[in-house]
C-alpha cells in the first residue's frame, strides 16, 4: 500500500480512489488544481481539463505523477468542446468513473445594461458545459462494471446558488441551475447507479476571487467588500481550495455511495445565517 503527501501536509494510505478514472474541468488553477493534486494522491488517474494549455504543461511537470495525469485543452464555452473533451478524456483513461464539472466564470455584475454576448458565455461555461458534460459522461459511465453501470458526477455551483448576490445576479441565476441540473439528474441517472452532487462553496482564496470582490473597483473598495462577507461567515475566513477538494473527493468516493441529489455548502456556515 502506498502513502501519500496530502494538501495540508498530512500522509496517509491511498486507496479512496484507487482505480479509479477521473475527469477534472477547470482543473489548471484554483480549486480544480487542488481536487487533481487530491485525486491523484487518494490513487485516481486523472484527466485535467482547462483552456490554458501553458496552466496544463504547468500542472504536468509540477506533479510529476507520469502516466496517471493525462492533460486536455479545451474551450468548454461550446458543445464542441465540451463534448469532444469529455469522449477524448474517456479514450485516453480507458474510461471514466469520476466527472467533476467544475468550469465556470463570474460573469457580468449588476443586471442594467447587461451585455447580451456576456450573459450567454457566463451561462455557457457555468451551466451549458455541466448539463452537456453529464449528458456526454453518462453513456461511458454506463459501461463500468460489466455493463452494470456506476459513477459519480460532481457539480460545482456556489453559495450563491443558494442564497443568492448582490454582487452577480447573472453569476447567482446560473448557480441555481445548477443546483436544479444536481437534483434532477440524481434521479434520471440513479437507474444507471450513477450518483449526482453539487458543492457550494463560499468566496475562495483563487485567482478568481477578484472576479467577484473586485470587478470595476478600487483595491480599497475590494477588499472592503472581502471583509464584509468574512463578517458574515461565521468561522471567520475564505475557504481554502483544498477544503473544497476534500469535500468533492468525499461526494466522489465510494464513502458516499448513498449519497446523491444533495447540495453541500463548504463554507464556514455563511448559508446557516
Amino acid at each position: 500500500m502506498t502513502i501519500a503527501s496530502h494538501p495540508g501536509g498530512e500522509t496517509r494510505p491511498s486507496t479512496r480512489l484507487k482505480d479509479k478514472r477521473a475527469i477534472i474541468t477547470a482543473a489548471a488553477s484554483g480549486m480544480g488544481r487542488a481536487g487533481v493534486e487530491l485525486f491523484l494522491a487518494e490513487g485516481a488517474t486523472v484527466c485535467a481539463v482547462d483552456i490554458n494549455e501553458d496552466a496544463l504543461d504547468a500542472l504536468k511537470a509540477e506533479l510529476g505523477a507520469g502516466d496517471r495525469l493525462v492533460t486536455l485543452q479545451a474551450d468548454l464555452s461550446t458543445a464542441e468542446g465540451v463534448r469532444g473533451s469529455i469522449n477524448e478524456a474517456a479514450e485516453r483513461l480507458g474510461g471514466v468513473d469520476i466527472l467533476w464539472a467544475h468550469a465556470g466564470i463570474p460573469g457580468p455584475g449588476g443586471i442594467e445594461g447587461l451585455d447580451v454576448g456576456e450573459y450567454q458565455l457566463a451561462f455557457a461555461l457555468n451551466v451549458q458545459s455541466a448539463a452537456l458534460g453529464a449528458g456526454e459522461v453518462i453513456s461511458h459511465m454506463r459501461r463500468n462494471n460489466g455493463g452494470a453501470g456506476g459513477g459519480a458526477i460532481v457539480f460545482t455551483s456556489s453559495v450563491s446558488g443558494m442564497v443568492g448576490s448582490m454582487w452577480s445576479p447573472v453569476y447567482s441565476s446560473c448557480k441555481f441551475a445548477v443546483v436544479g441540473l444536481t437534483k434532477s439528474l440524481a434521479q434520471t441517472f440513479a437507474p444507471d447507479g450513477v450518483r449526482v452532487n453539487v458543492i457550494c462553496p463560499g468566496l475562495a482564496e483563487t485567482p478568481m476571487k477578484s472576479g467577484f470582490t473586485g470587478r470595476g473597483v478600487s483595491a480599497e473598495a475590494a477588499k472592503a467588500a472581502e471583509d464584509k462577507y468574512v463578517s458574515n461567515v461565521p468561522l471567520g475566513r475564505l475557504v481554502r481550495p483544498e477544503e473544497v477538494a476534500q469535500a468533492v473527493l468525499w461526494l466522489a468516493s465510494d464513502d458516499a455511495g448513498f449519497v446523491t441529489g444533495i447540495e453541500l455548502p463548504v463554507d464556514g456556515g455563511f448559508t446557516c445565517k
